[in-house]
């Protein structure tokens, strides 16, 4: 094992981005022992799990989603033939040497082949309407969710072996193991850090496993694998290569020419990013690197001379600053007001229940002697769900729920004096009413709930008086 590695996790949009990737992050002008010491955990290229599973974004039915909705029909027999092609047409796009294609390729039929005829036997079982196949529908899915890493992490070893580097295709997808481990005995059992000073391991980021990672961490689970091999390996360094730094706004929303680059943060700030849905890290992810101290560089993939921003756990900014302005565009308030609340204990607890039976994202909650309000990062429907469910339980109780949006401001100190009044008087100097506000003795983040129509406007606003501003302070200090 190696003291000196790095395991680095490479997402989907950049995998997308082949010559790129191999430039700037697989090679980038590395020669001989400097291209190893590095494992990498790879995603599928994009768009191949929304094919094999269903859309991420729009909902739109692939491979999966057809089987559960066709019940007998052929559709995910199309979706499979459309994820053939889909993974053939970016094999072509790739291999400059057939003999490397045609392994890809054929690599990518076998792995379809053998998935389909799995389909096949539950299609037939499910047809007889005496079977229940709700368990296996359930492995069907970690099933297809593997092959996407699968073929990208193999057609990226080969195509690093083309390129004369010493590159080992490790699959985690448990293909074709009888026998389930722990997500660590698997990575344990596969021995990636071996010769790590001589190969580089290129890794699925599904790993079967004895819990399915899918059911278990959604689409994060790429991340977790990542960082577990990290923690399992003793790592030096947890590298993320995305497809943009991590700045303190959204570029799109705020301008290019105003988001800055973050630089340096801590853990404590990446968990308050993800319970808010930002991509930095998965929260289970970061959990394990932070408590064995290994610290993670999320880097830009498209720009190769940069190093990122590292986030370790000790980090605290050398004077009380904002460093992200950020939030959710669109969720929901569940405000749940009962008189006769004050002193009685239970009523929190059966939210709370329900909330998990439903499987709402609480993103926020805030309560006093007779109302507690939980911010949900949820849709309409579940939401309507969790209503009738406490109404039938407390039909005394009036309980509502209303679209709201929610900007918050994070860094790893923000303690500066006279903070919070300065982002109202931003809010209302940009004529935003601020429906509610959340600051917690910890010094990490401010929540402000707007109207979801404000949201943009809140972003610019707040970023513009607390992080532009405060850098041209800064520089005018500087100056003098």
């Amino acid at each position: 094992m190696s003291s000196r590695h790095s395991v680095e996790k490479i997402g989907g949009t950049s995998m997308a981005a082949t010559g790129t990737l191999f430039d700037n992050v697989l090679i980038a002008g590395r020669t001989g022992a400097d291209l190893y010491n590095r494992a990498f955990v790879v995603s599928a290229y994009a768009g191949m799990t929304d094919l094999l599973l269903e859309h991420k974004k729009t909902g739109r039915p692939g491979v999966y989603a057809s089987f559960i909705a066709d019940d007998g029909a052929d559709g995910w027999r199309q979706a499979m033939d459309e994820v053939r092609a889909a993974m053939h047409a970016h094999n072509a796009t790739m291999f400059a040497r057939p003999d490397s294609r045609a392994k890809a390729d054929r690599f990518v039929d076998d792995r379809i082949d053998s998935v389909t005829a799995c389909l096949d036997d539950l299609a037939r079982l499910r047809s007889h309407g005496r079977f229940c196949v709700k368990e296996q529908l359930i492995t069907i899915r970690e099933l297809l969710a593997g092959i996407g890493e699968a073929h990208s992490a193999h057609s990226t070893a080969l195509l690093l072996r083309d390129r004369g580097v010493n590159a080992r295709f490790v699959d985690l997808t448990l293909w074709d193991e009888q026998n389930k481990l722990s997500l660590d005995d698997r990575i344990r059992n596969a021995d990636i850090a071996a010769d790590i000073d001589t190969t580089m391991p290129i890794v699925t980021g599904y790993v079967g496993c004895d819990v399915g990672m899918v059911q278990r961490y959604s689409r994060g689970y790429s991340e977790m694998t990542f960082s577990r091999i990290a923690v399992l390996t003793g790592a030096r360094e947890a590298i993320i290569h995305k497809e943009f730094h991590l700045s303190s706004a959204d570029p799109k929303l705020i301008g290019p020419d105003k988001a800055r680059k973050i630089g340096r943060t801590n853990y404590d700030v990446a968990d308050q990013l993800a319970n808010l849905g930002m991509e930095a890290i998965h929260p289970g992810a970061g959990r394990g690197l932070r408590q064995t101290n290994i610290p993670l560089r999320v880097r830009n993939t498209f720009d190769r001379e940069d190093e990122g921003t590292l986030i370790s756990g000790a980090y605290v900014s050398d004077t009380p600053r904002v460093e992200i302005v950020t939030g959710i565009r669109r969720m929901q308030a569940l405000q749940f007001f009962e008189q006769d609340m004050v002193g009685v204990k239970g009523y929190d607890a059966a939210i709370l229940e329900a909330l998990t039976r439903h499987n709402a994202w609480i993103v926020s909650k805030s309560s006093n002697a007779n109302t507690i309000t939980h911010y949900l990062a949820t849709d309409s429907a579940t939401i309507t769900r969790i209503l009738n469910d406490l109404q039938q339980r407390y039909p005394e109780a009036s309980i509502s729920a209303q679209g709201v949006a929610m900007v918050s401001i994070i860094g790893s100190d923000i303690s500066k004096p006279n903070l919070v009044l300065d982002a109202l008087r931003a809010l209302d100097d940009a004529r935003i009413d601020v429906i509610a506000m959340q600051h917690q003795i910890r010094n990490v983040d401010v929540q402000f709930v707007v109207n979801v129509g404000h949201f943009d406007t809140a972003v610019r606003a707040l970023h513009r008086a607390l992080v532009e501003a405060d850098e041209e302070e800064t520089e005018g200090r500087r100056a003098a």
